[in-house]
């Protein structure tokens, strides 16, 4: 046996191969991408027969050498006297197609983790796989799950991807304590969705909150008491997330520090720096550097991280080095209303929604479809009698129990009208927090013109909520000057506006502009993913969706509803302008 280096167009296909079907373009590609990245890791098997070097095994090898445009590779070349049985080399084609294992996804994430040691990004380390840069994030993951629970995993008991990402984005405390009561028995499976059920329900500290009364106040944070904590520790938490983050982020948009910004996080929680930004580990932030702020979505925590960002491209040009090219940081933008403001339009579109719902003449076709819709809501659990009934559910049954009577639903039209009214009321919701229906509460709003139940917004408290440049906006919409100072103009439109009823854009249950163009953004990107799994390109594990999250709440697209009010969105152009009418 010997090793050469030769030609890969040199080699001769094994007449006696036995993969005669070919592997797929696609794992061919994944073999191609991985040999460019790293070379061939493995020689090819062959023998020397009448001056030509002929194949026994990695014909594969050859062809994607080949097409890398390698000038040589090395092959093992077997010479007579090395096999001890005849047949040897059918043997060894044979193996080198059957006699393989996959990787475990605990191993997987084990490898990814030794090439981001030696500085491997995971686009590099996604590039040489041919995997997805997601896929390497997905394994990364696994940095935030338990020991425990990642030595059961590696004997082949996988999580689906999203228990994988619920439990990742638990504390290990709280991983630690599900685990003791949720771990398996010895060789029986564990039960992840219990697991992961079990993290769903986070407890935030008070520790951990940076806002002070009246953040809390403007949020509606709760504090509980834990009567089983240590003496003379803080006790206080709360379970409401979406509060605690918005009153978290409220603090941190006011408090920024010098030379500080908002960073956004990825799905896997790790800040998102801007475009060719470096991070830097130093401890103090110096003259050049940047801070960037975000909140952990693992612990809800206020962190910080110090980068640099390029310098100006005319700086760089007039030094005399570099090519001019750079990036330069956009100025962030406030956006037209403040959380507070979503607050509260939230709480007003929900009470227009609802007397809509009990007062507005609705027919019989649109209360099906309303109550379709009402289900499809985000807020909206249903749970097996095995783990209870729904929290607040009683309502619901009350309402149920009166269209039936004796275990036959009753056929009294009235009756029906009266318990579907009052179950949309009890279904669908604006409100910002958990109880937020999304997007089909507005449908439904448009669909019984909820706008003409909506109370001015004509007032200081609501116009207060609004920037600079939409409170601009709003005065030329309503032909007021612009004042010297935001609050003389805010009082100028209110005193234009009296008498009427004003709904601004921002209010009324149409959708703007912006959020037209996002939703056709989201349904080409939903589209895409879609093309991606058909494809096969799709993670496994059990994912049910692309990028680890829900399903986007898009409008109804009209192909898919019937009727003229099936949650089509008009065109972009043909809402947003304030309207101000006689009440």
């Amino acid at each position: 046996m010997k090793l050469i280096e030769i030609d890969p167009k040199k080699l001769r296909d094994n007449p006696e191969n036995p993969r005669r079907t070919t592997a797929g373009p696609e794992a061919d590609a994944i073999l191609l991408a991985n040999v460019q990245a790293v070379g061939i890791l493995q020689p090819p098997t062959a023998r020397e027969r009448d001056g030509e070097v002929v194949l026994i095994a990695g014909h594969r090898r050859r062809d994607v050498a080949i097409k890398a445009k390698l000038g040589s590779i090395h092959v093992l070349i077997r010479e007579d006297g090395d096999d001890a049985v005849a047949g040897a080399d059918g043997v060894r084609a044979f193996a080198e197609n059957m006699v393989r294992a996959g990787m475990n996804p605990v191993d997987q994430w084990r490898a990814v983790e030794a090439l981001v040691s030696e500085d491997w990004t995971p686009e590099a380390i996604a590039t040489a796989m041919n995997m997805s840069v997601r896929r390497v994030n997905v394994l990364r993951h696994m940095t935030h799950i338990l020991p425990a629970m990642l030595t059961q995993m590696a004997r082949g008991d996988m999580p689906t991807e999203q228990q994988l990402r619920t439990i990742g984005l638990a504390s290990a405390e709280e991983q630690a304590s599900v685990w003791k009561s949720q771990k398996p028995k010895r060789n029986e499976h564990a039960n992840w969705h219990m697991i992961s059920h079990g993290l769903d329900k986070r407890r935030i500290f008070y520790t951990a909150a940076k806002f002070g009364e009246a953040e809390r106040e403007a949020f509606n944070v709760v504090w509980l008491d834990d009567l089983f904590a240590p003496g003379g520790t803080e006790s206080r938490f709360t379970t409401d997330v979406e509060a605690f983050a918005q009153a978290q982020m409220s603090w941190l948009e006011n408090n920024l520090p010098a030379k500080g910004v908002l960073l956004a996080v990825d799905q896997w929680g790790s800040p998102t720096l801007p475009p060719r930004a470096q991070r830097s580990y130093r401890d103090k932030a110096g003259k050049d550097d940047t801070i960037g702020c975000y909140i952990d979505p693992r612990s809800f925590e206020v962190k910080q991280i110090i980068f640099q960002v390029p310098e100006p491209a005319s700086r760089r040009t007039s030094s005399g080095t570099g090519t001019g090219e750079d990036y330069v940081a956009p100025k962030a933008v406030r956006p037209d209303l403040t959380q507070k403001g979503e607050a509260m339009v939230g709480d007003l579109r929900t009470e227009a929604l609802h007397t809509a719902f009990a007062e507005a003449e609705i027919g019989d076709d649109a209360l099906i479809g309303l109550l379709v819709l009402a289900f499809a809501g985000k807020n909206v659990s249903v749970r097996s009698g095995a783990h209870g009934n729904d929290v607040g559910s009683g309502e619901r049954g009350s309402l149920a129990a009166s269209i039936t009577e004796g275990g036959v639903l009753t056929t009294d039209p009235a009756t029906l009208r009266t318990a579907a009214r009052g179950m949309l009321r009890q279904a669908l919701s604006c409100r910002v927090g958990f109880s937020s229906s999304g997007t089909v509460a507005r449908v439904a709003g448009i669909a019984v013109d909820a706008d003409a139940y909506l109370p001015t917004t004509a007032t200081e408290e609501f116009l207060g909520n609004l920037s600079k440049a939409a409170i601009e906006r709003t005065a030329t919409a309503t032909s007021v000057l612009p004042r010297p100072t935001g609050k003389a103009t805010r009082a100028a439109i209110v005193e234009q506006l009296k008498g009427r009823t004003f709904l601004h854009p921002l209010v009324r249950f149409d959708f703007t502009d912006e959020e037209r163009r996002q939703a056709e953004a989201d349904r080409a990107r939903e589209a895409e993913m879609a093309t991606l799994r058909r494809g096969g390109h799709a993670a496994d594990d059990g994912a049910e969706d692309e990028e680890g999250i829900e399903n986007p709440e898009h409008l109804l697209d009209g192909n898919e509803e019937e009727g003229p009010d099936a949650g089509v969105m008009p065109p972009p152009g043909e809402a947003g302008v304030p309207a101000a009418h006689t009440a």
